[in-house]
Order: C-alpha cells, then sequence, then structure tokens
C-alpha cells in the first residue's frame, strides 16, 4: 500500500509562561553538574585545605587549650572556618563559569536560549550557591568527630549558610562579567574576597582587636555572616542578630538586582 504523505505544518513558536520553568532549571543543573565534574578539586580540596587550617591553628599555634568568652577555641574556630569554605567556593563557581565560557567562546550556549535576564541571573546564582552549600556540608561532615560540633540554632546556620553562599555566588557573577581573563579574577580574590574573610573574625573574636581595627571589622559584611553562623553553633554572638540578618538580605537583593541589571544590559556579553 503506497504511503500518504502528509503535509508538512508551518514552525511554530514554543511559548512560555511568565517563567520558563525547563530552561532554568537546565541552566542550574548544568551549573551542578559542571563542579561535580571536577569532584576532586571543587568539592574535597577544599575539604583538605579546612583540615590544614585547622591543623595549624590547633597545633601549631597551640589554640587547642585555648578559651574565647569561655568557649573552646576549637568550637569558636570550627564555624568560621566551615563559612570561610562556602563563600570562596560560592564565589569560585559563578566566577569561574562566566570567565571560562568568555574565554572559550561557548557562552553564547547559555545566552543563546530563551532565558530571560532574571531567568540567568537565578539559575546561576543558585549553581554557585549550592557549591558553597555542598562544601560547607562536606567540610561540616569531616570536622564534626574532630571538633564535636554542636547546634545551637539550626534556623540561624540555615538561615546564614544560605544567605551568604547566595551572596558570594552573586558576587561572583559581577566579578566573572567585569573580568576578561582569570588573572582579573584572581585579583578580586586576593584583594577582596580573602582579605575581608581573614579580617571578619574567622579564626579570632574582634573584641580582642583594638580600635580602630575593630570599628573597620564591624563595617566589614563578611563579619556578620561568620557571627551569625557561629551563633548556630555555638549560641553566642558578637554583634546584634537583627542587624546581620537585615544586612544579609539587603545585601542579597541588592547584588540580585545588580546581576539583573547587568544581564539586561549585556555588560561585556554583548560585542
Amino acid at each position: 500500500m503506497p504511503q500518504v504523505s502528509r503535509p508538512l505544518l508551518p514552525p511554530r513558536l514554543r511559548t512560555f509562561g511568565a517563567v520558563n520553568w525547563i530552561g532554568l532549571w537546565t541552566l542550574y543543573i548544568k551549573e551542578v553538574r559542571r563542579f561535580f565534574k571536577v569532584f576532586m578539586q571543587t568539592v574535597a580540596a577544599p575539604v583538605v585545605t579546612t583540615l590544614l587550617f585547622l591543623a595549624i591553628f590547633l597545633l601549631a599555634l597551640g589554640g587547642g587549650g585555648r578559651q574565647i568568652a569561655g568557649i573552646p577555641y576549637v568550637e569558636f574556630l570550627v564555624p568560621g572556618l566551615i563559612m570561610m569554605a562556602i563563600t570562596q567556593n560560592a564565589f569560585a563557581n559563578t566566577s569561574s563559569s562566566l570567565v571560562i565560557g568568555k574565554m572559550q567562546g561557548n557562552i553564547v550556549d547559555v545566552l543563546t536560549p530563551p532565558l530571560s535576564p532574571a531567568e540567568l541571573t537565578i539559575g546561576m546564582a543558585l549553581g554557585g550557591a549550592t557549591r558553597g552549600a555542598i562544601v560547607g556540608l562536606a567540610v561540616g561532615l569531616v570536622l564534626t568527630p574532630i571538633a564535636a560540633i554542636h547546634v545551637s540554632s539550626l534556623a540561624a546556620i540555615l538561615f546564614y549558610g544560605i544567605a551568604a553562599s547566595l551572596l558570594m555566588s552573586l558576587l561572583g557573577i559581577i566579578a566573572g562579567l567585569w573580568a576578561d581573563k582569570f588573572d582579573h579574577i584572581a585579583t578580586v580574590t586576593n584583594f577582596v574576597v580573602t582579605p575581608l574573610t581573614f579580617l571578619s573574625g574567622t579564626f579570632y573574636s574582634i573584641g580582642q582587636l583594638p580600635e580602630p581595627w575593630r570599628l573597620m571589622a564591624y563595617l566589614n559584611p563578611f563579619f556578620y555572616m561568620i557571627d551569625g553562623f557561629r551563633y548556630g553553633f555555638t549560641g553566642a554572638a558578637e554583634s546584634s542578630l537583627v542587624i546581620g540578618v537585615a544586612l544579609m538580605a539587603l545585601l542579597d537583593l541588592a547584588l540580585l538586582a545588580w546581576c539583573h541589571r547587568l544581564f539586561v544590559t549585556g555588560y561585556k556579553l554583548k560585542a
């Protein structure tokens, strides 16, 4: 029996609702799978680095028997180390993703699909935040038997961990859009991210600082990340938790708006 040919239908434009959920989910999964493909570099390596920091401060510098505000130094130190791992890796994920895409020329694979600036911002930011959260969880699991970690406020741990991870992921998007090569990312990391992290009370109490260094610590937003996160474990904070929550929320919203604006204008993405 001869086959009857069917008339070809004209192509139809695929329509999406207010949000392209399929595209947003695909972008998010792409960002997550990207860092999971090099698991040893993106997750295992930060755990080893954190263990080295712990060994240096407890063994080489003799911090094992010290206390800060009645808290054993190891219990004071571990939340700061976890937060440091979270922030550095959330920033590295989005910044490296954008710079690699621009240098290799495959950034068009992200810009060509029907994704709005808001969807690009959210998808990439959540991917970076996921890496930060996974690294933080891995570090916490490894350090728990060593440092006997206690949970005082799970809500504080979750809020500050997620808010800080999202903040650094958004900051990584801004740095990645601005940077033309890895030297530019290294500049931001070495002169902005690392100093702000190290000078925010990660390894010490800011109550030990003389003026004006103590005031400078209070002006450092990274201090509120670590202080609130540490409160979730120790139940003690060096600053107002209300100020910390408000500051983190405002910074996240401001960076979201900034990233969205950069994607809208095509900053360093459109020829």
